[in-house]
């Protein structure tokens, strides 16, 4: 797959420790186009110095909002695929190369499976939807996804987690779908996108609605 059609999404919110560092890497293997979620620091211009595509948030929206900002304008530059890659360096670039391998070899979708989930509320998703689907990791902000599955499938958000809703989706329509173990990278600091107790309650709310919609 020719790396220049391969959009690496990152939603960002007050990243410019990390940020720098993910676009370089990130640009080895496609080209990184990040959401600046409203931030108060200079996550934008460093994105952009560091040779990403930037799609700014007067303010802050959500990290859902942010891929759905990323998404449309990937989309409206013709990719191929889209990655989404988290901000604060815990997902590791350099899995970017077997996750696009999966792709050029036939896979609709490849969902990354991290080593630890962080909350409750994710551990109770991911139990409902290895049942149901297969998926071990619903919630990993590190995903792939052809063009094709974000043309059929992307051009909504029912209940505020795109991601999950398209891999869901696809699961749903038995396209082919592949998972990729990791290990999760620590992170210095807090989370920038929610606090815990709204994280859990808004998981535990795409739950219920991916249940009913499925």
């Amino acid at each position: 797959m020719d790396r220049s059609r391969i959009a690496i999404i990152i939603p960002a919110y007050n990243e410019s420790t990390t940020i720098g560092n993910v676009v370089c890497l990130a640009s080895l293997y496609g080209v990184p186009w990040v959401v600046d979620d409203g931030s108060s620091d200079s996550t934008g211009q460093i994105a952009l110095n560091a040779g990403a595509r930037v799609v700014i948030h007067a303010s802050n929206r959500g990290y859902d909002q942010a891929l759905n900002s990323g998404f449309a304008a990937a989309y409206a530059n013709g990719c191929d695929a889209f990655v989404t890659l988290d901000a604060d360096g815990q997902h590791n670039p350099d899995l970017l190369p077997q996750i696009i391998d999966l792709l050029d070899e036939g896979a609709e979708v490849v969902i990354g499976v991290r080593s630890r989930q962080a909350r409750l509320a994710e551990h109770i998703f991911a139990f409902f939807t290895r049942l149901r689907y297969g998926i071990d990791d619903p919630l990993c902000g590190l995903k792939a996804y052809r063009a094709s599955v974000y043309e059929a499938h992307g051009h909504f958000d029912s209940y505020g987690s795109i991601g999950t809703e398209l891999a869901l989706s696809a699961a749903s329509s038995r396209l082919r779908l592949e998972q990729v173990p990791f290990e999760v990278r620590n992170r210095a600091d807090t989370p920038r996108f929610g606090l815990a107790f709204r994280a859990n309650l808004r998981i535990l709310r795409s739950l219920v609605l991916s249940l009913l919609h499925g």
